[in-house]
């Protein structure tokens, strides 16, 4: 008898911890496994994570704000205020502010023309960006300047003897 409830309880442990415990660490979705089954996503809640890129698009009080998680970019229609929170935005020599984003995929908005979109229901800045130095390879530089040099006595040599 004390084995049977003990076993009863455990089936419900384990019920309840993939139940409840594990969707709350599920680990956003990938732009790639969103893209290739946008009939299976669309109009469900999904989270998707990556860097902010581009500009923020003002619309009123909303705003369009691209994240790309290393494989592609999707768009993301917010409130303007949440979209005050991302600081950096990336481009070049500077690293955007990784952003998590809950909101519903949308495989063609009909809002927004047909376009594929998340409309987010909330946004959190995982970590921040920030701007980076640029590096100059000093051989290649090195070498730049070499083959310039060369080339350009070599044209001096043709110039001057009427080749």
């Amino acid at each position: 008898m004390l084995f049977r409830k003990i076993c009863v309880l455990t089936i419900l442990l384990l019920v309840y911890v993939k139940v409840f415990i594990e969707p709350a660490f599920a680990n956003p979705i990938d732009s790639t496994t969103l893209l290739n089954n946008t009939f299976k996503y669309d109009q469900k809640k999904v989270e998707f994570q990556g860097e902010a890129i581009g500009e923020i698009m003002r619309r009123g009080k909303y705003a369009w704000v691209n994240i790309h998680d290393g494989q592609n970019a999707i768009g993301v229609f917010m409130k303007y205020e949440d979209a005050k929170k991302i600081k950096y935005l990336g481009r070049y020599l500077v690293k955007g502010d990784i952003v998590l984003v809950k909101g519903i995929f949308n495989r063609s908005c009909k809002v927004h023309g047909g376009d594929t979109d998340i409309h987010a229901l909330e946004v959190q800045i995982v970590k921040r960006g920030y701007k980076m130095q640029e590096q100059i390879n000093k051989t290649k530089a090195a070498f730049a300047i070499l083959i310039f040099s060369l080339g350009s006595f070599l044209m001096w040599v043709v110039f001057k003897n009427k080749w």
